[in-house]
């Protein structure tokens, strides 16, 4: 601790280079802890599918609409219990700004095999007696202030459902989830009775996606091999697989994240390395003459590295420290941006976890102490003859 007033007067000779230095640090933080929770939201919502659900696509992409009449084909395989369709209906609410995730679905079956939807037995049968009715989460109803009752418009930016006006639709339900039970429940989202979407299309509107609820999930793959293969010579082929993957390949169409979002992480992380190692390289080369007057005086080479290094280690833990608290306050900010405010809401106790704020230190001690340690080594090893004669 004696030496501790020698490192902090170093770092305040030059401030501003100091405060640059830690505040690159801090950006780099940032980023990489932003990015680590949404990638361990993903990997959380992926990992949370029911074993009793599958869901039968096309085969080739999730933009394409399966026949109407393939419902009652999947319905007739042996240990499928129940089905519905699920349409993504991608209504935007006045701007495209305010969006939600809004399906078009079949009201009571949905129910059966989503038990997780908390709706109070009235206004289940309100929704199922009413056409333009739907049921919110308790989420989007607070964000907006809609109560039972209330009517909205929402419009879709998909060609097929655009019908020429916006869709109007009547607050039924607002359903809520046991978090202990089920915490990926998404209360930002709305649902709609499907046939509503059928007749306001003319009656042109296919099949999205059919949920499955099934008899046992030992018996997931003979069923999806045997819906599959119900459908192998036909024009639109099918591809029906657990809740679990076909979320991950929803995912997918944007790319793998994960690998996306580290490797900006480590990109920023290498720049800011390489900025931390040159501004410590230039401080140390000012304080040339200092550094032998400090070995005269009976420092040793071994302790004026260490000095170099503390400093540099200093500035990561001020960096990291910067940046994990706006790394906090974004994350808090996450559920309100659009697709990745649908993933990262559904993760558990969003914030900083522990391991993301171990993580983000120890990247932040790392860099320092990689910037740090040429710098250190070159004092090292600098004879005080050399570094004098500049006097």
């Amino acid at each position: 601790m004696k030496f501790a007033p020698l490192v902090l007067k170093h770092l305040r000779k030059n401030w501003i280079r100091t405060l640059s230095t830690v505040l690159a640090m801090a950006v780099c933080i940032f980023l990489i802890c932003t990015l680590q929770t949404v990638v361990d939201a993903v990997n959380y919502g992926l990992s949370t599918g029911n074993a009793s659900r599958l869901v039968t696509r096309d085969y080739v992409s999730l933009v394409f609409n399966l026949p109407n009449s393939y419902k009652a084909k999947i319905d007739a395989i042996p240990g499928v219990k129940k089905t519905t369709i699920i349409n993504w209906f991608g209504g935007v609410y006045r701007d495209p700004k305010n969006f939600f995730a809004n399906m078009a679905v079949e009201p009571e079956p949905f129910l059966e095999i989503y038990p997780e939807i908390m709706l109070p037995e009235d206004q289940k049968q309100a929704w199922f007696h009413d056409g333009r009715g739907c049921i919110i989460g308790r989420q989007l109803a607070e964000k907006w202030g809609w109560k039972i009752g209330d009517h909205f418009e929402l419009e879709s930016f998909i060609p097929p459902y655009r019908v020429g006006k916006p869709f109007d639709f009547v607050v039924d339900g607002i359903f809520d989830s046991d978090p202990a039970k089920s915490p990926p429940t998404d209360l930002n989202s709305m649902y709609f009775n499907y046939k509503y979407l059928y007749e306001a299309t003319g009656q042109k509107a296919g099949i999205g996606t059919v949920t499955l609820l099934i008899d046992d999930p030992k018996n997931a793959g003979r069923i999806s091999k045997a819906i599959d293969a119900e459908f192998e010579n036909s024009d639109t082929q099918t591809k029906t697989e657990t809740e679990q993957a076909f979320r991950a390949s929803f995912i997918a169409m944007a790319g793998n994240l994960a690998l996306l979002l580290n490797g900006i992480g480590l990109a920023v992380a290498f720049t800011i390395l390489l900025v931390t190692a040159n501004t410590m390289s230039i401080a140390v080369r000012e304080r040339q003459q200092e550094i032998g007057v400090l070995k005269t005086l009976g420092f040793s080479s071994g302790l004026v590295m260490s000095l170099i290094l503390i400093e540099a280690l200093l500035l990561g833990l001020m960096g990291g420290a910067l940046g994990l608290l706006f790394a906090g306050g974004a994350i808090m900010a996450l559920p309100g941006v659009p697709f990745i405010g649908d993933v990262v809401r559904q993760f558990p106790g969003l914030g900083l976890s522990p391991k993301i704020v171990t993580y983000g230190l120890g990247t932040a001690l790392l860099l320092g102490l990689l910037a740090g340690f040429v710098p250190a080594l070159l004092a090292y090893r600098a004879r005080i003859t050399e570094v004098l004669r500049q006097v």
